[in-house]
C-alpha cells in the first residue's frame, strides 16, 4: 500500500495541484485572495433569495414545507420511490458531516471566531439554492416502467433547457456535471470519509488499533455495500433513522456543554459577532474571516452543487415545489444549527485559542467535547462514524446516479460503480491518498458551474413553479391528503409491482415529469395522467393559509 500511495503522489499530485489551482483560482483583494468558485457560488445564492421573494424567510412558506416533510400533501400511490422526509434525510446525511465537526474547527483555527458568522449567512442564503435545485430535480426527473426514479441536475439540465430551445447547451452542461459529480463524490464519500472516519476511531482508540485501519475499512465498506444494494429506497429507510439519531445526540452533547459554561454564552456569542467584521484571530482580518467562512459552508452545505437535484428527484409526489419548499432546510440544519453549534462550542470552551501542539479540526472539537470529561471523546468517535457512514449512503447514490446516466441509465454500469465506490472505502482507509481527495474537492466545487448556468436559464420556470403551489395551497387548491391515504414521514414498499404502476401513473416507456402538460396555471400538474384512482377522500383537512 505504500508503494500505491508512493505512485499516487508522484503522479496524480501534479496532475490534482494543475487542477485544483485552476478550479479555486482566486483575485487578490487586500492581503487575501478571493477564490472565484466562492463568489460564483454565493452570488448564486444571493440571486435565487431575492428572486424567489426570500422564501426561507416567509412563515407561509414555513408551515407549507412542515406539511411537506409529514407527507400529508402525498399518497403511496404517487410517482417515486421515497417520501419527503426520508428525500430531506438523504440529503443531510450528504451534508451533515465531518465538514460540521472538523471543517468548522479548521475555519475558526484560519479565520477566527467571526468565520462562524459568515457560515451562517451563507447557509440562510443558500435555502434558495437548495430549493431551485430540488424543484427542478422533482420536475425532470424520468419516471421508469418499473416504478424507479432517474433523477438529478443532469436531467433537468438536458430536459429543462431543451424546453427553453437550448437542447445542445443543455446536453453538455448535463454530460459535464455528470463527470464532476462522479469525481466528486467519489472523493468526497469514498476516500476522504473513510480516511477521517478511520483515522478517529484510531485516535480512539489511543494506538491499540493502528495496525488494523484495513479491518475497519473492510468494516465500513461492508456496511455499505449492504445498504447501498437496496437503492434509494433502502438508503432512505437507513438515513431517515440515522439522521435523527446523528443530529439528537451531537446537537445534545453541544448544548451541554454550552450550558455548563452558560455564563460564558454572551461573551462566546460577542466574539463570534466582533470577528466577523473586525477580523479577531483571523489570518488576514475581517475579509479573511468572510473568504473562510463562505469556503467551509459551501463544502458543508454544498447549496449550489445540486445535490439536492438526486435526493428530491425520487420522492412519491406530483407536484415538485413541494420538493424546493421541503429541501430549503438543509442548509438550515447543516450550515445554521450543526455547524453554528460545533463553534460555539470551540469558542465558549476557549480551545480555539490555545489548541495542543499539532492538533487540528476533528481534534479541535474534540477538546472542547472533553471539556466533559476525557470520554466524551468516545462520543464524538461515534458521532464522526455516524456521520461518516451517513455521507457515503448519499453520495454514493448520486454518484452512481451519474454513472447511469453517462451509460444511458445502465443499470449494469450502476452496479459495477457500487462495486468500485465499496472497494475504495478500503483503500481511503489505509493510503493518505491526498492527491485524489484533493482532485475530488475541486470536482466538488466545479458541480456548481454547470449546475448554476442552467440553473439562471430556468429560473422563471423555477419561480412559477414555487409560486403557483403555494398560491393553489393557500387558496386551498391542494389540500391534506385524506389520513387514511396520506404517504406519511417513511415509506417501505410491500415488495411486488409498485402501486403507482398498477394506477397508470407511468406511461408505456417510462416518461419525464418535465414533459407532462402543466396545465395553464404555474404549479398546476396533469392530474390525468398521474391519476391517482383513490376513494373519495372528502375535503383533506383545513387549507394551510398565511
Amino acid at each position: 500500500m505504500d508503494s500505491f500511495s508512493a505512485g499516487i503522489e508522484k503522479y496524480i499530485q501534479p496532475l490534482a495541484d494543475w487542477f485544483t489551482a485552476i478550479v479555486f483560482f482566486a483575485i487578490p483583494v487586500g492581503d487575501n485572495e478571493i477564490p472565484l468558485i466562492l463568489v460564483w457560488l454565493f452570488v448564486g445564492s444571493i440571486f435565487f433569495t431575492v428572486y424567489l421573494g426570500w422564501q426561507q424567510l416567509r412563515p407561509g412558506a414555513h408551515r407549507i414545507s412542515y406539511t411537506a416533510i409529514r407527507g400529508r400533501f402525498a399518497r403511496a400511490t404517487d410517482p417515486g420511490e421515497v417520501t419527503s422526509f426520508q428525500a430531506l434525510a438523504t440529503e443531510l446525511s450528504g451534508t451533515v458531516g465531518l465538514g460540521n465537526i472538523a471543517g468548522v474547527a479548521i475555519a475558526i483555527s484560519i479565520g477566527g471566531p467571526g468565520a462562524a458568522f459568515w457560515i451562517v449567512i451563507a447557509g440562510l442564503f443558500g435555502m434558495a439554492v437548495k430549493m431551485a435545485e430540488a424543484t427542478m430535480g422533482s420536475k425532470f426527473r424520468v419516471l421508469r416502467e418499473d416504478g424507479k426514479t432517474d433523477g438529478g441536475p443532469m436531467y433537468y439540465l438536458r430536459d429543462g433547457l431543451a424546453q427553453l430551445g437550448k437542447g445542445g447547451l443543455g446536453k453538455v452542461l448535463a454530460v459535464c456535471f455528470a463527470i464532476a459529480t462522479i469525481f466528486g463524490m467519489t472523493g468526497s464519500g469514498a476516500l476522504f470519509q473513510a480516511n477521517q472516519a478511520v483515522s478517529q476511531v484510531m485516535v480512539a482508540a489511543d494506538g491499540r488499533l493502528d495496525n488494523f485501519a484495513w479491518v475497519i475499512g473492510i468494516v465500513f465498506a461492508l456496511l455499505v455495500a449492504v445498504v447501498i444494494i437496496g437503492g434509494i429506497t433502502k438508503i432512505g429507510n437507513y438515513t431517515a433513522r440515522i439522521v435523527p439519531v446523528m443530529a439528537i445526540l451531537y446537537i445534545s452533547v453541544s448544548l451541554l456543554i454550552i450550558f455548563v459554561h452558560l455564563n460564558q454564552l454572551p461573551q462566546a456569542i460577542a466574539i463570534i459577532v466582533e470577528g466577523a467584521f473586525t477580523g479577531r484571530g483571523a489570518a488576514g482580518g475581517a475579509v479573511g474571516s468572510i473568504i473562510v467562512g463562505i469556503r467551509r459552508a459551501a463544502f458543508s452545505n454544498a447549496a449550489g452543487t445540486g445535490t439536492a437535484g438526486f435526493a428530491h428527484s425520487t420522492v412519491k409526489t406530483r407536484r415538485p415545489a413541494s420538493q424546493g419548499l421541503v429541501a430549503m432546510w438543509e442548509p438550515f440544519v447543516d450550515s445554521v444549527v450543526v455547524c453554528f453549534l460545533t463553534a460555539v462550542t470551540v469558542v465558549i470552551t476557549g480551545v480555539w485559542e490555545n489548541p495542543a501542539e499539532g492538533v487540528e479540526g476533528v481534534e479541535i472539537t474534540s477538546q472542547a467535547w472533553q471539556s466533559l470529561g476525557s470520554g466524551m471523546s468516545y462520543l464524538l468517535t461515534v458521532a464522526v462514524v455516524l456521520f461518516a457512514f451517513s455521507t457515503m449512503l448519499s453520495q454514493s447514490y448520486y454518484a452512481k446516479k451519474a454513472v447511469g446516466y453517462l451509460f444511458n441509465g445502465s443499470r449494469v454500469a450502476e452496479a459495477i460503480y457500487n462495486v468500485i465506490f465499496v472497494l475504495l472505502i478500503v483503500v481511503g482507509a489505509v493510503a493518505p491518498l491526498d492527491a485524489i481527495i484533493a482532485f475530488g474537492d475541486g470536482m466538488l466545487f466545479l458541480m456548481a458551474v454547470p449546475n448554476l448556468i442552467g440553473l439562471y436559464f430556468l429560473a422563471p420556470l423555477i419561480k412559477k413553479e414555487i409560486f403557483g403551489y403555494r398560491k393553489r395551497v393557500e387558496e386551498g387548491d391542494i389540500a391534506p391528503v385524506h389520513e387514511d391515504h396520506q404517504l406519511g414521514r417513511l415509506y417501505k414498499p410491500n415488495g411486488g409491482a409498485d402501486p403507482a404502476v398498477l394506477v397508470g401513473n407511468i406511461p408505456e416507456g417510462g416518461g419525464s415529469m418535465g414533459n407532462v402538460p402543466t396545465g395553464s396555471e404555474p404549479g398546476e400538474f396533469n392530474d390525468e395522467f398521474y391519476s391517482d384512482e383513490m376513494p373519495d377522500e372528502g375535503s383533506g383537512g383545513e387549507p394551510v393559509r398565511e
